[in-house]
């Protein structure tokens, strides 16, 4: 792939990621989520894991030179550059059942869950696989006592982070439908394999 592919507001798309290739996510416009999921191809019960990625860094918020580990302690994607640094790795992907929870929507939107399930069924990946992303560009703000909010991305027209892929791996990758988590606005987001 030699130019960036665009995902639409509010869609996701799935594909195959070799290891040793370049996975670079694109803000084209500024303030907007990306929530990126992997999966080994070899064995898709292989999935990307927050809370064993976040135990081996000892840190809530990963940037450049920081590995994403699979449920299995294996490193399946290296952080290798970084323009935004701040990303979440703790919520969940938005879902029908958030925009009827959180904002009350009588018609919620299906949400980054129901965009990579959608995408991902082609490679038999079923919804209950889907874990926690890694929400690029994502915003959370936690305070002392514990109680978070999520704020407008730090992200800028062009920005990016890249990554490394540790193993051959299945994507997916959205550009985010919750209203907070994009400052009220809902753009597209690019992405380059190399």
């Amino acid at each position: 792939m030699m130019e960036p592919a665009t995902i639409s507001p509010r869609s996701g798309t799935a594909f195959r990621l070799a290891r040793g290739e370049i996975l670079t996510v694109i803000d084209p416009q500024g303030q907007q989520v990306a929530d990126l999921v992997a999966f080994s191809a070899a064995d898709l019960r292989e999935v990307i894991s927050s809370g064993r990625s976040l135990d081996y860094a000892s840190k809530l918020y990963l940037t450049e030179g920081d590995d994403l580990y699979s449920n299995r302690s294996n490193v399946m994607l290296r952080i290798v550059e970084d323009k935004v640094g701040r990303h979440d790795f703790l919520l969940t992907p938005c879902s029908r059942d958030t925009f009827r929870i959180i904002y009350h929507d009588d018609d919620p939107h299906p949400g980054c869950f129901g965009n990579l399930a959608t995408a991902l069924s082609p490679f038999g990946i079923e919804p209950d696989q889907i874990p926690v992303a890694f929400n690029c560009f994502m915003n959370v703000v936690i305070q002392p006592n514990g109680v978070f909010s999520v704020e407008a991305p730090l992200s800028r027209s062009g920005d990016f982070i890249k990554f490394r892929a540790e193993m051959d791996l299945v994507i997916g990758l959205t550009a985010c439908s919750a209203l907070q988590s994009n400052n009220y606005a809902f753009k597209p987001i690019a992405y380059l394999v190399e």
